[in-house]
């Protein structure tokens, strides 16, 4: 069942520690980098975190700029992203501020933990999710029923790795800050498991004042297994890109990621990228890649929206470009409108050159997000 894209974001000390075990809450993130942090809560559907933090450092969960909230509000959206609590217990404090301010929250939580959450008058919808809390059930729901197709992850230690031992996180956003805990005792980032194998792959490092911001991708699931599962991974991270494109009137939204056979990322790229105002995902991403790779005869793009077999700002249509690169499988979510070429048929065009096209209309309404303005 498809589920959103799962963003965990942590700031840790130098030895692995997400707070110390004084009183008050330790600080590790830089004024630049609570920023950022606002930036990418404004960009999220909704923001989870467990029982844990929620007690430990009664957060708010805000997006705390108001030309970020205005900005949501001009996008049709809610000013602030669904908060999420996740309890097995449900043995959470009613006047904890989480409950109090922003928008709408929701607490995830077990059936005898919902008896126990209204009991004590918790200001959220209660959703029961049985005897067990069961993480792939929780993402459905919060992708069928409430509409989430990013979700961004703050903690803990705990929530981080049942998600990542689970094969659920399609990202990993690490703060590392210049301290030193040194109490054993104090909260780690993540705790024992069984993960998945192989080495996470470096997006991103970038200097925020004195903390350094890191960027990871864990291994997709599926790879060595069942090609389907990497076929929802991909293509759920090619519509988590498409909703970072700068928005449009006259153009689709749309991210696209070219992967190898072996599971390795080669590229990724989306519409309008880098200020080109006509680039397309599918080319962005293919421009990034090497033409003599061999890795590209089987390779596979996921592109969230049908690789254009028209188009008037550039020579090559995208589906051409993808035949051009010697790829021959295309996996994407939903069929090219007529919105601004008649008779648009990427597929047709692909097909007719021997390439295989998957369409997993699962994540439609993910792949619209974005372009909603334009289909209304």
């Amino acid at each position: 069942m498809p589920h959103p894209h799962v963003l965990l974001s942590a700031a840790v000390s130098l030895d692995g520690r997400l707070d110390d075990t004084g009183p008050d809450r330790l600080l590790l993130s830089s004024p630049a980098d609570f920023d950022r942090v606002d930036e990418v809560r404004a960009a999220s559907d909704a923001i989870l975190i467990g029982a844990g933090t929620l007690r430990a450092d009664n957060p708010r969960l805000l997006v705390n700029s108001a030309e970020r909230r205005a900005a949501r509000v001009a996008a049709g959206r809610p000013p602030y992203p669904l908060k999420v609590a996740v309890s097995r217990t449900g043995d959470l404090d009613p006047a904890a501020r989480f409950w109090h301010t922003g928008g709408e929250k929701l607490l995830y939580t077990t059936d005898r933990g919902a008896d126990r959450a209204r009991a004590k008058g918790i200001a959220a919808e209660v959703v029961p999710l049985g005897p067990d809390l069961a993480w792939r059930t929780l993402l459905t729901h919060l992708h069928d029923e409430r509409g989430v197709r990013r979700l961004m992850v703050e903690g803990g230690g705990t929530v981080h790795t049942q998600l990542l031992t689970e094969g659920l996180a399609d990202e990993l956003h690490l703060v590392l800050a210049p301290l030193l805990v040194g109490d054993p005792a104090a909260p780690p980032l993540f705790g024992p498991g069984a993960y998945p194998p192989g080495r996470l792959r470096l997006l991103e490092t970038r200097r925020i004042e004195d903390v350094v911001l890191m960027r990871y991708a864990p291994t997709a699931p599926g790879t060595g297994g069942p090609a389907v599962a990497a076929d929802h991974h991909w293509l759920r991270l090619a519509c988590a890109l498409a909703a970072d494109c700068p928005p449009s009137r006259t153009a689709f939204s749309v991210g696209a990621v070219v992967v190898a056979a072996d599971g390795t990322e080669l590229a990724r790229g989306y519409s309008r990228e880098g200020g080109d105002p006509v680039v397309h995902a599918e080319e962005a991403a293919l421009a990034k890649t090497d033409p003599a790779d061999p890795r590209l005869p089987g390779a596979t793009v996921y592109s969230s929206l049908e690789p254009c077999a028209h188009r008037a700002s550039r020579p090559r249509p995208c589906a051409r470009l993808i035949l051009d690169a010697g790829v021959r499988r295309v996996v994407t979510a939903w069929r090219e409108p007529d919105t601004f070429v008649p008779s648009a048929d990427g597929t047709g065009l692909l097909t007719a050159e021997g390439a295989t096209v998957v369409v997993l209309p699962e994540y439609e309404r993910q792949a619209k997000a974005p372009n909603l303005h334009l289909l209304t």
